[in-house]
């Protein structure tokens, strides 16, 4: 377990002839879950949840060092699956929903809990969640939010696969690789007010040789791999990972430091493990009789309400209550830690390399708020502490956009295929509970190439309303999610469900669109269920 005790140095941080780079980078996705023909779905909840305690509550951080004139403090990827999640009408109204229902639960619960230990948690999350209330109302929504950040230079944002596929497993079609990335630009500029993209997220981190080529198409002009991918490359960097590479089509590539990242993401040896910190599986939805819990649980389904009154305690002893005061603490000491350690480590490559490093630690976003309840006061304590005044870091805050406006110049090599994840090397989304989804999407990959281009030329509006949802159908049954959730049991089911239901989706339009059959009478709830990409390009799938 982390030792939260600030170390010192051991030789003084001063500046010598350069400076280095500190770029955070966040990676906002979740998989396209939307179900109007229910009131209630319980998948829905991993929007609602992201949005209460991890978008909403990152928004209030930045805005906060926004009004202390902090800029250039992280790069933020919004998956356009999210994005579209965020726009839609019925799951904004289930969203707002939500945090309406959680403020009368904890509204109640501070009724229930009145005298008891537990009264100040409640009280505590009728503020919290009243905050994020208005927050919203605020702002309008959380796209909106995120692209005035991105104009006024606090963050830097960017864009991912259009559906979050394994790219490398994609690009056996060129088309429908093609289709991730053009999608994915044209929904980042639709979603955030006509703001181009200049980098992009490899989903999971999954690269082979020769993809970068789909993202100078698009003027994409940098992206992100795991240490791997950057070390093993040809020839070899000649500064590992602390100075960005350029591919042959031009793109540049950074590379992911493990031990920066997993000081803070890992629940056994970083600092999520503290036992000051609120406890994440320990929620009132699991632990009160269910007649309590009344309309947190609107199916009669437990699940998670986001009240948890938890910390997570020392090791052998039992569960006991979470002080916020001293997990705001617990937060102050880790983000005043990572600063130390970032210095550290910056000092130790100036010594042994002769440029201003980058140093690139990335990390999904719903990590902070949402796994880690401090999160975002974390992030705000490292952003205020590089950015003090009067300050001798040997690093500053950046993005890889505006390291590459000052450092536009670097060695070509050619990246090595990788992953993140286990081992690095696809074996997260390629095991054996989920390798019967490739030779069915990869079958869809090959009918839908076929289609676009036998009928490229001259469409009827249906033909062209059955392609694009034939395209819709296939890019979502590639989501790397489906695949990532099928190695465990909580969403396996769904996982599959969901894989199976678009694949079968998909062949029933493509042989309706074979046959030349007037449109089945399910097509159009099938349309309106999964609206995304409203104005897909099916003839991409064609190249």
């Amino acid at each position: 377990m982390f030792d939260p005790t600030p170390k010192p140095h051991g030789r003084p941080v001063e500046l010598r002839s350069g400076i280095g780079t500190l770029a955070i980078v966040l990676h906002a996705h979740l998989p396209f879950v939307r179900h109007p023909e229910h009131e209630h779905f319980l998948e829905e909840d991993w929007l609602f949840e992201a949005v209460t305690e991890s978008y909403l509550p990152l928004i209030a951080m930045l805005r906060r060092v926004e009004a202390d004139g902090f800029g250039d403090v992280l790069a933020l990827s919004v998956s356009p699956t999210l994005a579209h999640m965020l726009d839609d009408e019925l799951l904004g109204k289930r969203t707002r929903r939500y945090l309406d229902e959680r403020l009368r639960f904890a509204e109640r619960e501070a009724v229930r809990t009145k005298q008891l230990p537990e009264e100040p948690l409640a009280q505590f999350y009728i503020s919290r969640l009243s905050a994020m209330r208005s927050l919203l109302d605020k702002i309008g929504s959380v796209n909106a939010e995120f692209a005035r950040l991105h104009k006024e230079g606090v963050i830097d944002l960017f864009t991912t696969g259009a559906t979050h596929a394994i790219l490398p497993l994609a690009a056996t079609c060129k088309g429908a690789a093609c289709a991730q990335v053009t999608e994915a630009v044209t929904s980042h500029c639709r979603h955030f007010g006509g703001l181009r993209p200049k980098g992009f997220w490899f989903p999971e981190c999954a690269y082979a040789p020769g993809l970068e080529q789909l993202l100078a198409e698009h003027d994409l002009r940098w992206f992100i791999l795991d240490a791997q991918g950057i070390l093993h490359g040809n020839p070899r960097p000649r500064f590992a990972i602390f100075r960005h590479v350029f591919t042959p089509a031009g793109p540049a590539a950074f590379g992911r430091d493990r031990a920066a990242s997993r000081q803070v993401w890992s629940a056994e040896i970083g600092y999520p493990g503290d036992p000051r910190y609120r406890d994440f599986y320990r929620d009132i939805g699991f632990d009160l009789p269910i007649q309590s819990l009344g309309s947190a649980l609107p199916d009669g389904v437990r699940r998670f309400t986001g009240l948890k009154y938890h910390r997570v305690s020392f090791a052998g002893r039992e569960k006991e209550l979470y002080i916020r005061a001293e997990a705001l603490q617990a937060a102050e000491t880790h983000a005043s830690h990572f600063v130390e350690s970032r210095a550290e480590q910056f000092l130790e490559v100036r010594e042994a390399l002769p440029v201003d490093p980058v140093l690139v630690t990335p990390f999904d976003a719903e990590l902070f708020g949402h796994w880690w309840f401090e999160g975002p006061e974390f992030l705000e304590g490292v952003i205020r502490r590089t950015n003090a005044p009067n300050g001798c870091l040997p690093f500053r805050l950046g993005t890889p956009s505006s390291f590459l406006k000052t450092h536009p110049s670097g060695q070509f090599i050619v990246p090595s295929a990788s992953t993140w994840g286990h081992n690095g090397y696809l074996e997260v989304w390629i095991n054996k509970r989920n390798a019967w989804i490739y030779p069915l999407i990869q079958r869809a990959m090959r009918r839908m190439r076929d289609a676009a281009r036998q009928f490229a030329a001259e469409v009827t509006r249906d033909q062209e309303r059955l392609l694009r949802q034939m395209g819709r159908e296939l890019m979502l049954a590639q989501a790397s999610d489906w695949a990532f959730l099928m190695r465990g049991d909580a969403a396996r089911s769904y996982a599959e469900t969901r894989t199976r239901g678009h694949l079968s989706a998909f062949d029933m339009l493509y042989v309706t669109l074979i046959t030349g059959s007037d449109l089945p009478a399910e097509f159009e709830e099938i349309e309106a269920r999964n609206n995304i990409f409203p104005q897909l390009n099916w003839r991409i799938f064609g190249a």
